[in-house]
């Protein structure tokens, strides 16, 4: 006898059921269906996912395919486009530095590199200097055709890149070609976005790092950058010159050629007994050429007789000293300065002509070498601020206006609003500048001691900074400053920013004096 197995006889038996009874059969099992385990993902998730497949992929493109090599007048450089929170244009020129233009506003980066100069055109240029003349023409047409091929090779960059990971991702054509139009589209609008910001102007007020930042004749004179320089292929063009005559010295530096109309003044605060600071100060002396150095106080940090030797290499800075006492200087480092050859202090509102200006400060009425803060504080900073303000009104009525004005607290500055050009302070350990409502400009040095040798206090060391001030030698009006920021204890950084203030941009108006009345 044949043994049927069971499997065959579930199956047999349901075969022979009537239709009505397989029927119900199927429906229970359908009733009952089997658990999901594959998790549909959500519509944004996917969204976000393609839009990271986008950005990494052209990321990739443009690291991999997406530079030109371009010759722009005797150098050969590379053009690069670079993902960017801040946008801008980064000129690097090795092994000389590096600088960096505010020139527009966009997710992506200009990377330009100077690989190399070229022995051929540089030596035709040194046997025909009448073609240097040409030179900014040349130079426009080589950035122009540059930045075209840069941005036909970037587009095919981005939507291969993103097309190419799409692809590896998804594994699915259309999705792939979806990331690529994607990637595509955005390039487009980061380029429109960079078009509409973009600032012709941006190279008058770059940021130089590196040995560039300790060459004032490649960073210009105050006056004849806003003369000469128009728009910005001229401007690079210029740049590119500068660049071409400093690679054919060998590197050397050349010498700065300061221009005879303006005055230089240089402004330090808050050195905090550091030592290094008169090197420091006296090399930017020495290359900036500067008429007058104004020390806005805090020079020392506990004011004690014992102190008074660290203020002995002043004399021999190479500039007349102008200085007012702030917290951390006694009536006792006051005195010591006065004794100093070539140390103006000021004090009470004080006025002297010094190198073609006239000053006048406020020493700080608080000393706090321990950082305390005294009851009053406040009130006395603003009393001091208005005795110095009637000090300013009273020599504007006696006919001999004060052109900038010195206190160590801004908060005692602000109130000489509209009694004088500028007024310059310290106090903060970091540097700004504004315009204060009644037409005052407060300029805030940082600190160049690095706040002195308290500045291994924290996690990172505090920045050496100081700047030059560029004043018109008949208008004693503000052109320009540059930013010097020195790396910190131990560090070896250093950038120069240029800035010009709005009412010397090319094609503004100057702006009115500040009423000396005190009135808006």
């Amino acid at each position: 006898m044949v043994r049927v197995p069971a499997a065959a006889r579930k199956l047999l038996t349901a075969a022979r059921k009537p239709p009505n009874a397989l029927a119900r059969h199927y429906g229970r099992r359908r009733s009952h269906p089997s658990v999901e385990l594959v998790h549909t993902p959500h519509p944004w998730g996917r969204a976000l996912g393609l839009v990271a497949v986008v950005l990494l992929g052209a990321w990739l493109g443009l690291l991999v395919v997406g530079n030109v090599r371009v010759p722009v007048g005797p150098m050969n450089t590379t053009m690069t486009l670079r993902p960017s929170l801040s946008g801008g244009t980064k000129i690097n020129v090795s092994p000389l530095g590096a600088l960096s233009l505010d020139s527009h506003h966009a997710p992506v980066r200009l990377d330009v590199n100077v690989d190399q100069l070229d022995p051929e055109r540089a030596q035709a240029l040194v046997d025909h200097p009448e073609r240097l003349s040409g030179l900014q023409d040349e130079v426009a047409t080589d950035v122009e055709h540059g930045t075209l091929d840069l941005a036909l090779r970037s587009c095919v960059a981005v939507v291969a890149g993103a097309t190419a990971l799409g692809l590896a991702v998804y594994r699915r054509p259309r999705r792939a070609l979806a990331a690529g139009g994607l990637a595509l589209t955005l390039l487009a609008a980061s380029g429109g976005t960079a078009y509409a910001t973009w600032n012709p102007e941006s190279v008058l007020e770059p940021k130089f790092s590196g040995l560039l930042s300790s060459a004032p004749s490649l960073v210009g004179n105050a006056r004849s950058i806003v003369t000469e320089f128009d728009v910005y292929q001229k401007e690079l063009a210029r740049l590119v010159t500068n660049v071409t005559k400093l690679y054919d010295v060998t590197s050397t530096l050349p010498a700065y050629q300061p221009d005879p109309t303006t005055i230089r003044v240089l402004h330090v605060s808050d050195i905090h007994l550091n030592p290094a600071s008169w090197k420091i100060i006296a090399s930017l002396v020495d290359q900036y050429k500067v008429n007058v150095i104004v020390d806005s106080g805090d020079t020392m940090d506990h004011g004690t007789a014992a102190e008074n030797g660290f203020l002995d290499p002043i004399p021999d800075l190479g500039a007349p000293y102008v200085w007012v006492r702030g917290n951390h200087d006694s009536l006792t480092t006051q005195r010591y300065m006065e004794g100093l050859k070539g140390v103006h202090v000021l004090d009470n509102g004080d006025a002297e002509t010094i190198a073609g200006l006239r000053f006048a400060g406020m020493g700080d009425p608080q000393f706090t070498p321990d950082r305390s803060t005294n009851p009053g504080a406040d009130e006395s900073q603003e009393a001091a601020g208005a005795r110095l303000a009637a000090a300013l009104r009273a020599q504007t009525t006696a006919g001999t206006p004060v052109d900038i004005a010195i206190a160590h607290e801004p908060s005692a500055a602000r109130e000489v609003d509209g009694t004088v050009p500028m007024i310059l302070s310290g106090h903060l350990h970091h540097q700004e500048m504004e315009v204060m409502k009644k037409g005052t400009r407060l300029r805030v040095e940082g600190s160049t001691g690095g706040s002195g040798l308290r500045a291994v206090e924290g996690k990172y060391p505090d920045p050496i900074e100081a700047s030059i001030l560029y004043l018109d030698r008949d208008t004693r009006r503000l052109q320009a400053w540059d930013e010097i920021k020195l790396g910190g204890l131990g560090l070896t950084t250093a950038e120069v920013s240029r800035h010009l203030p709005e009412d010397n941009q090319p094609g503004a108006t100057p702006a009115p004096s500040p009423s000396p009345t005190g009135s808006p």
